[in-house]
């Protein structure tokens, strides 16, 4: 399964949120996941590198790909369970590349009026890519979002305002926590600064939205049964094919 964080506003948390659910999926999920950096200025594959670099981590494994790397996405998904693919703030040939063969497009907003202006345009790149990739399922999610009460509605206006594309919002969003930042300096995660905060609750509600999952335990029950499902397929290959020879 490819997914990509990305979008044409910079500044809306995408690698942050690439890094944390590219920790969900390996740790809580127990998947096997690679991300693919395609931002120049490298922000996830220095988190990796801080990352790895830590022995009591659980290992992440990351590539840097730029421009038409398509054929690179496929050839990693048949290794990994999930490839994470981390895009720049921009429109670019890897953001396109990869949208015609991502299962997932999660597409970060602050709710502020110059990352809404903004969704017009995302909007007809993704109307291009899914009749290349009509499987393709493209999200939007709200980030930083302030935590007064005053600015409640500044929210609930950001999430009508995406509303009126034809691409669906998560209910899920992020506020604005100084443990994104802090943890992110030393190639941590969230859930892995505070396992049981608020801020590791977001990031699992929004990746177990997007996958359209109720918790981590049912997305690796759905691994397990796919392994499951390609061992029989493997054992009935080997079957037919003995069959063969014997005839």
């Amino acid at each position: 399964m490819i997914i990509l964080v990305g979008g044409e506003k910079g500044g809306s948390g995408k690698s942050c949120l690439a890094q944390n659910i590219a920790v969900f999926l390996t740790v809580e999920c127990g998947a096997s996941v690679i991300m693919v950096d395609c931002d120049p200025q490298r922000t996830t594959s220095d988190w990796i590198q801080a990352r790895n670099n830590n022995t009591e981590l659980a290992s992440i494994n990351c590539v840097q790909l730029y421009g038409k790397i398509r054929n690179d996405l496929l050839s990693l998904e048949q290794h990994y369970d999930f490839v994470l693919v981390d895009c720049g703030g921009q429109d670019n040939l890897a953001l396109r590349a990869t949208m015609s063969v991502a299962s997932h497009v999660l597409m970060p907003l602050r709710p502020k009026r110059r990352d809404l202006k903004t969704v017009s345009h995302m909007d007809d790149i993704v109307a291009t890519c899914m009749m290349i990739n009509p499987k393709m399922r493209a999200s939007f999610v709200i980030t930083q979002c302030p935590s007064l009460p005053n600015q409640v509605n500044r929210i609930i206006e950001a999430k009508e305002v995406c509303k009126t594309y034809d691409i669906n919002v998560l209910d899920a969003i992020t506020y604005s926590r100084n443990i994104y930042d802090d943890s992110e300096e030393s190639g941590l995660s969230v859930m892995e600064t505070q396992s049981k905060g608020k801020a590791a609750e977001e990031i699992r509600a929004i990746a177990c939205e997007m996958l359209q999952a109720s918790s981590a335990t049912e997305i690796r029950n759905r691994l397990a049964e796919k392994q499951m499902n390609q061992l029989r397929g493997g054992y009935g290959t080997g079957r037919s094919q003995e069959k063969l020879y014997a005839v």
